[in-house]
């Protein structure tokens, strides 16, 4: 029998091992797959943080992830760890004892952002992940840090690291300082260790069965991969006009070896460009999928618009299969629901952009 999951239960939380800034709930893809059979393998080629994959090893189904930004790569790869909160304090605190007298940025932004001692085991921490190559236990220790890298602070002990910041993403250097200051906020010295201990033992508490599968640093329109290996591609283009992934994460980005400032340098992102450039670029990656994928393979799309670039999704995703000539035929569309309803891919675009985003699932199968 099929485990009914609420959202409290202790499997939803390796999936939110990170907040991340764009998302889909955990609840879509576990729908869209309940029904798959055992022998189904799973794709998501825009994959972010690996919510998808994340349903599909709960279902027990194997699955691969593709994703452009190595931020939602590096949390996405933890989806498919079965390691223990344990082993992953032991690292944890191997690595800090490896690595005590670490290259540390200076700045303004850096002594408000983090206690000089915290900043210290981070900064350790850092060396390893930005030069070794990584084990599983070490892939569930960076997405708990890149978890906990900022965010609020708290009364209590602090779950986070640095000053006061958004958890989902970094706030750029000037905002933060000018923030700050005005309101004479001071950086908590945490001891990192505590902190990483107490969110593996919650986090890591309760996983599925391991399945095996994937996650992909690479752009869908450049992968390759095997022919006719999937039956069900679940996935959330971003939102034409939606390019900033990269940017809005620099301070994770510079965990993972970045500068230490926000560079204008992006990851390909397939949202920029002119509506027309974005729907073709989009074709084109669903006809690179149709060549991945079985005869009846079934595509599932959740996707919307960005109030500041506001076009009808279900018309441009249509549109977008259409140019591709690959096969794909639509069965049905549907509304998602507002973008205030739960988590959303696009939740947060109220408070940057304002108004809501209205989206639409689009439910399409390949010819046989």
């Amino acid at each position: 029998m099929t485990r009914v999951l609420a959202l409290t239960d202790p499997l939803y939380r390796l999936n939110s091992c990170c907040p991340y800034y764009t998302m889909f709930p955990l609840s879509f893809p576990l729908q869209v797959l309940s029904r798959a059979p055992a022998n189904a393998v799973v794709l998501d080629p825009f994959c972010g943080r690996g919510t998808t994959n994340y349903a599909a090893r709960i279902r027990g189904l194997r699955s691969v992830g593709i994703d452009t930004n190595p931020v939602a790569v590096a949390i996405a790869r933890a989806k498919f760890s079965g390691v223990s909160p344990t082993s992953v304090i032991d690292r944890c605190a191997e690595l800090l004892e490896s690595h005590s007298d670490p290259n540390m940025p200076t700045g303004n932004f850096w002594r408000l952002c983090y206690h000089i001692d915290t900043l210290r085991s981070i900064c350790s921490l850092r060396e390893h992940f930005v030069a070794d190559a990584l084990t599983k236990t070490d892939q569930t220790l960076l997405a708990l840090l890149l978890g906990i890298l900022h965010g609020p602070l708290t009364k209590g002990r602090p779950s986070y690291l640095s000053n006061q910041m958004p958890r989902t993403y970094a706030t750029k250097p000037g905002g933060a300082i000018a923030y700050w200051n005005a309101r004479g906020l001071a950086a908590p010295k945490v001891d990192l260790l505590d902190a990483i201990g107490r969110r593996a033992a919650f986090v890591l508490s309760e996983v599925p069965k391991v399945v095996k599968g994937r996650v992909i640093l690479g752009d869908a329109l450049e992968v390759r991969l095997r022919p006719k290996t999937f039956s069900h591609i679940v996935t959330s283009p971003p939102y034409y006009g939606m390019y900033t992934y990269y940017p809005d994460q620099w301070l994770r980005a510079w965990f993972l070896g970045g500068p230490d400032f926000p560079s204008q340098t992006s990851v390909a992102q397939i949202g920029k460009g002119s509506r027309e450039t974005f729907t073709r670029n989009l074709a084109k990656a669903w006809k690179r999928i149709a060549v991945w994928s079985k005869p009846g393979a079934r595509l599932v799309v959740r996707f919307g618009s960005l109030p500041s670039a506001a076009t009808d999704p279900a018309r441009l995703l249509s549109r977008s299969l259409d140019l591709a000539g690959a096969g794909w035929k639509v069965t049905r569309i549907m509304p998602a629901g507002d973008s205030t309803r739960g988590k959303r891919q696009a939740t947060q675009f109220n408070e940057v952009l304002g108004g809501t985003v209205e989206e639409v699932d689009l439910y399409a199968e390949l010819a046989a």
